[in-house]
Order: structure tokens, then sequence, then C-alpha cells
């Protein structure tokens, strides 16, 4: 995203989101619903921050991908909301160590636009409110080193800025129904970031997992909601207005899952951004 070269998601593991594709804000550990009061520490700080880790990556020092899609609108003063195009994408997580309690996620985001209607992959668009033609870019974020975000109990925050961020230890909104545990959470921004910009997300998980301590890495799943300036490469210049972007996806095994047309290109264009690890990923161009 413009300003702070993040993944979408990091810090949460949901179209956090993400990216992304996604760092929750603190919320008082109060407010755990009464459904998940069977569950352990929801509602302290150690428990959030051990629950996070292995929703949003995974307790092992390893890479865990994340696929999802979704839809784009923009946003011109009262008028209706106008559906741009869909996109595709894929963030990849892993939480390391740091040895002192606390732990850095590091991760890369890929996302590919496709047409509204048909679901076409796009190079160019028409912009419906320009009326001119622009070339499409991939929205490329992450990788490189100290590039993450830092968990530990004093919070979640950008590693490059966790000096210059004040604590707030983590905390989630928990929720239950049957055998579905989710949590509701919003981004941390730096600051300095061009508004609008916000996300608010949900990820879901089963409650026989999040019960079970021995689960490293737990299946998830979620969707998003993300307030955003224009995309730099539709060339708005100052038209005023925003863009929401609308998600849903979910952990995957391995990048093997990955739908074909999305996986060719992926490892044609980006290959280098197929891991989390932090020393990885920075060969590639990043782009909006």
């Amino acid at each position: 995203m413009q300003g702070f070269d993040m993944t979408r998601r990091s810090a949460i593991g949901g179209f956090a989101l993400l990216g992304a594709g996604l760092a929750p804000e603190g919320i008082s550990f109060a407010r755990a619903s009464a459904a998940v009061a069977d569950l352990p520490d929801l509602e302290t700080p150690e428990g959030n921050l051990r629950q996070i880790r292995r929703i949003s990556a995974s307790y092992n020092d390893e890479d865990v991908p994340w696929y999802y899609t979704g839809l784009i609108y923009g946003i011109v003063g009262e008028r209706q909301p106008m559906p741009f195009f869909r996109f595709e994408g894929m963030e990849v997580y892993r939480m390391t160590d740091l040895g002192d309690g606390s732990y850095e996620m590091t991760g890369n985001t890929v996302t590919f636009f496709r047409d509204a209607e048909t679901g076409a992959m796009l190079s160019e668009f028409k912009n419906p409110i320009t009326g001119q033609t622009v070339p499409v870019s991939a929205s490329v974020q992450g990788g490189g080193p100290g590039r993450g975000y830092t968990y530990s109990l004093a919070g979640i925050k950008p590693t490059m800025l966790k000096d210059q961020m004040p604590d707030d230890p983590p905390g989630f909104e928990w929720a239950a129904a049957g055998d579905v545990v989710w949590l509701h959470s919003s981004r941390v921004y730096p600051p300095g970031m061009t508004p609008p910009r916000d996300e608010r997300q949900s990820t879901f998980v089963r409650r026989a997992d999040l019960a079970n301590p021995d689960l490293p890495n737990l299946p998830a799943q979620f969707s998003s909601t993300f307030f955003a300036p224009w995309l730099n490469w539709l060339d708005m210049g100052d038209e005023p207005g925003h863009m929401v972007w609308h998600a849903a996806g979910t952990k995957i095994a391995s990048f093997a899952d990955l739908p074909s047309e999305y996986r060719t290109r992926l490892e044609r264009d980006h290959a280098d951004r197929m891991t989390g690890k932090p020393e990885a990923g920075t060969g590639g161009k990043k782009v909006e």
C-alpha cells in the first residue's frame, strides 16, 4: 500500500489482511464472548499472543500461505459505489522467535486484478471516472529484513517503528457459535499514512482446533473490508474519492493449492515472493 512497504495483512493473517492482507488494534480484554469462556486465556495478553501466532502463521518457524479473492469498489461523493475490478492473491507468513519473548512476522503479498464481469486477468483498465485506459500493475508488498511486525506483550508493531509507537498489549474481540470461533480486529497503521485508510476483518477457526495446544498451525478463514485511497496506477490525480476492498480467503496447505492460472503467473513473475523468510523477497519490484 502507499507509503509503507508491508504486507497487506501483516500481524493478523487475515485480509489483513490482508496481507495481507491485514495488525489488530488493542481491544480491552473484557471483550471475549461468554461463548468462548471455556477456551484458555482469551482475556489475557499472553493468551492472545499465543493464539494469534498460530492463527496468523504457526508456532513453528515455517512458511504459512494464504489465498484470497475479492471485489474493489470506487467511491465518489454520494454516488452509488462502482465495482471496478476483482482481485486474487496470496500472502505467505513466517513467525520467527526473537528469543526475548517476542516474535517477528515477515511475509510477502502478491495480488493480481481481474475484470469485474468476465474474471479475465487485466493488463489494462478503462477507468470509468476519468475515461482513460491505464496499464494495470500487480500489487506486491513485503519482504526484507526488519520489514515485518514484532509481536510481544507490548503489542503488535511494525518492526522498524516499534520503539516509536506506544505499548498496546495484544487483545482481540472473540466470539463463537457452535464449533466456530472468530475474532474481530482492525489493522494498526504507522503514523503518516495517507487517509482514508482502515481495515476491519474477522478470522474464523474451529473451536476444537483452538482448544488443542498441540496444533502449531490452525486452519483458518477470514473476511475483510479495507478502505484506502485510489490505487496509484489508476492515475486519478486530484479526483476526490476512495476505494473499498472486500475480500475473503483461507489458509492453504501449500502453494500447490493455488488455482493454476494464478500460480503460473506468480511463479513466472514473482517467484522470489513465495516465502516469508526475513532475508527473502527483496529482489522483486515493489509496486502498489
